[in-house]
């Protein structure tokens, strides 16, 4: 049997059946939302909790409706530079995680420049990316690119190591080149990793792009947070808020859903 015979051979899956009495609980995880919402309208109403401190989610709901189309147009502008950020900075970091795989004296030297730039706030960082290339798209999308690179980095290089030693030592008994290893053997293994990197850095990157809007922006999510925040607009602020966890939730299910269809062979 050649290595490639070998490392395509079929797995056997152990398939292991829930108990009885969990599987009821996962029909009762979609009202979990809707109570704990019924649960703050009415814990805001009953301690008279001012508008300015904590909006009851209906003001909130209704924010949204009726300005949705000012809404419409700052998610996109945050969209649009999360998900180029996140593109970018995922793309260093996958090529620089196949550079130091095939030559490991790198990462010696690469290494700590990357955890001195992890060890700078970013909240530090955000005025000097505003300052240097102004209140355009370009200082949110480094700002995001840098926020989501050192995880994928990490995450990366440990997939592209974390191989079968056994399959490492046939492909290698079956000369096989750098290459192959990594085509075959290397590259397979940091697929789990890659989609781990995906559940991660997406919200990370809404983050990035929101914090640095914060610092100055036309328009975005971020943008109208900071005018919401500086009129005690509590309202317009939580639903800004609303539309950036819906956008990470959303992120994190596509994410999880790539994986369960693309990794079909993991149990």
């Amino acid at each position: 049997m050649s290595w490639v015979a070998f490392l395509r051979a079929p797995r056997r899956l152990v398939v292991r059946t829930a108990p009885p009495a969990r599987r009821w609980l996962p029909a009762l995880f979609p009202l979990a939302l809707p109570a704990a919402l019924l649960a703050w309208e009415l814990l805001v109403h009953a301690a008279r909790i001012p508008v300015y401190l904590v909006p009851p989610p209906s003001r909130i709901l209704s924010v949204l409706w009726e300005e949705r189309g000012l809404y419409l147009q700052a998610t996109r502008v945050t969209m649009g530079e999360a998900l180029v950020g996140l593109a970018l900075g995922m793309g260093i970091a996958l090529g620089l995680a196949v550079i130091t795989t095939f030559y490991p004296p790198l990462e010696r030297a690469v290494m700590p420049l990357v955890l001195l730039l992890k060890a700078i706030p970013l909240v530090a960082i955000a005025p000097i990316l505003t300052l240097w290339f102004g209140f355009g798209p370009i200082p949110k999308v480094l700002m995001t690119a840098l926020l989501t690179f050192y995880p994928a980095l990490v995450s990366w290089m440990t997939g592209l190591r974390a191989v079968d030693p056994a399959a490492l030592e046939l492909m290698r008994a079956w000369n096989a080149s750098g290459w192959e290893i990594f085509r075959h053997l290397r590259w397979p293994s940091a697929w789990p990793y890659t989609f781990t990197v995906l559940k991660t850095a997406i919200p990370l990157a809404f983050i990035g792009a929101v914090v640095a809007e914060w610092t100055g922006a036309s328009g975005g999510l971020g943008r109208a947070m900071w005018l919401a925040q500086t009129n005690l607009d509590m309202p317009r602020l939580f639903a800004a808020a609303v539309i950036l966890a819906a956008l990470s939730l959303v992120g994190y299910a596509l994410a999880s859903w790539g994986e369960r269809r693309v990794i079909h062979w993991r149990s």
